[in-house]
């Protein structure tokens, strides 16, 4: 084992070193300035049509409203990346590291634009074996590019590989429970596959009614506990936010359990770990909004900043300050992934800060899988066509999914996090080859809205919608 996690190490080092820095933050770069800096200081605009229209139902043709969507997505951003994912990013690559994670999310927001555009241009209508709208990185790859051997390959791909990143959620799960209430890990993803497969097995409404309802109250009571930790250390906020600042730049010296970390390994992990949690640049965007109603596709869009900022500029700040203001990770050298968030919350809140934090994991790792399944399953969807064998296979490929988090939950939090790094990489790979093959379409629909579609709205017309769904019929011969 030790000698398959050095050579998971070093894969993902070369991936998450020069390559995928350059990659991200160069394509984030790039469309950030194509699109005129929309996605960051259009503020006002994106907060209406996202977080201000969270209980109104969109406008369009599609499966679930553009609110519901969303959840569904953020049910793979805000979760166990936010916690354990940003305890990880600071014990390897120190405080400094949520400088970068920060500036992956700003660029990011571009990207996840471009993600959901595509999913929403390229999304398919399966009339057959289920009635829903749907997309994914298969689907893309086909209809937009005609790569069809290339699409079958990647579905297969990701049907397969995808389940096993859910050992990261179903570790963080066990390590917290048993640190707060000693509960046994075979009792925990007892419990967690059993619900699990009550929620996937009510299809894409059941799933995205239940992440509506639980990942914005979740995600708010996790933001308003690690607020409470802030005004407790006020006086300490201005020298922890000035250590981020510090240390991104300036290699931070070892102190008391904490090893130290160069600039390399604050940018390497900040990145990386800012990607796992936001998803930018995966192409998970594509799966998730394509089922959304809406009139334009860049509308939709907004969920590419309304996602991101929630979830790296808030939650990932929040899990940040309160690990660097409670010392947690020079203290407790030893404990790293979400058990060092779960540590600084004991540290300020006592056994009460251990319980929040043991069942704010669980809901959030139960939900990331959850949102996971629906990605993976649109792949199955791809390969299996609109047709009688996609239906009963279902519940086959739903017993399949949830293998992995139950019975490799104990493999130790590096390698699983070092294979999860991996496998965001080949996403990322083919994500940015979508993007920048089909660039033009892109900012075609984007000169679109902002050019024509909202000009004649405040105008008082009424302009045409902009969909794309088509019947999917070739998939199926």
């Amino acid at each position: 084992m030790e000698r398959i996690l050095e050579v998971l190490w070093a894969i993902s080092d070369f991936l998450w070193g020069t390559p995928m820095t350059v990659a991200l933050v160069g394509t984030g770069i790039y469309l950030t300035i194509k699109f005129r800096f929309a996605y960051i200081t259009k503020i006002r605009f994106h907060f209406k049509n996202t977080f201000g229209k969270m209980f109104k139902g969109g406008e369009g043709e599609g499966t679930v409203s553009g609110f519901a969507a969303a959840c569904t997505a953020m049910a793979n951003t805000i979760g166990v990346g936010n916690i354990g994912g940003v305890a990880t990013a600071i014990t390897m690559g120190g405080p400094g590291a949520i400088f970068w994670m920060w500036m992956s999310g700003l660029l990011g927001m571009s990207t996840k634009a471009c993600e959901i555009i595509l999913g929403q241009r390229y999304r398919v209508k399966y009339d057959k074996s289920m009635d829903e709208y749907l997309c994914d990185r298969s689907f893309v790859m086909k209809n937009a590019l005609g790569w069809k051997t290339g699409s079958i390959i990647l579905a297969v791909f990701v049907f397969v590989f995808g389940p096993w990143t859910n050992a990261v959620q179903t570790e963080s799960v066990t390590s917290s429970l048993y640190e707060a209430f000693q509960i046994p890990p075979t009792i925990s993803v007892a419990v967690i596959g059993l619900t699990c497969f009550v929620t996937i097995a009510g299809g894409l409404k059941r799933i995205s009614s239940v992440m509506e309802k639980v990942v914005p109250f979740m995600a708010l009571a996790y933001i308003i506990s690690g607020i409470g930790i802030l005004i407790m250390n006020f006086d300490a906020v201005p020298g922890g936010v000035a250590l981020i600042f510090k240390s991104a730049f300036t290699p931070m010296a070892g102190v008391g359990g904490f090893a130290g970390a160069s600039v390399r390994d604050a940018i390497r992990y900040g990145i990386a770990r800012g990607l796992y949690s936001n998803d930018a640049g995966t192409g998970y965007g594509i799966v998730a909004h394509a089922s959304a109603q809406t009139d334009h596709p860049v509308r939709q869009s907004s969920w590419g900043w309304g996602e991101v900022f929630l979830d790296t500029i808030v939650v990932c700040s929040v899990t940040a300050l309160s690990i660097i203001l409670t010392n947690s990770y020079i203290d407790y050298p030893d404990i790293t992934s979400a058990q060092l968030t779960t540590v600084a919350f004991k540290v300020a809140y006592g056994k009460f800060g251990g319980y929040f934090m043991a069942c704010a994991i669980s809901v959030f790792a139960w939900t990331t899988i959850i949102g996971m399944y629906y990605s993976c399953a649109k792949s199955v969807n791809y390969a299996l066509g609109d047709t009688e064998i996609n239906k009963k296979f279902s519940p086959v490929y739903m017993v399949y999914f949830l293998i992995p988090a139950l019975v490799f939950y104990n493999i130790k939090a590096d390698m699983l996090w070092a294979f999860t790094d991996i496998l965001s990489a080949m996403y990322v790979i083919i994500t940015l080859t979508f993007i920048y093959t089909k660039r033009k379409e892109i900012f075609r629909l984007y000169n679109d809205f902002w050019n024509r579609f909202i000009p004649e709205l405040k105008a008082g017309k009424n302009p045409e919608r902009v969909s794309y769904e088509t019947i999917e019929h070739e998939v199926t011969k």
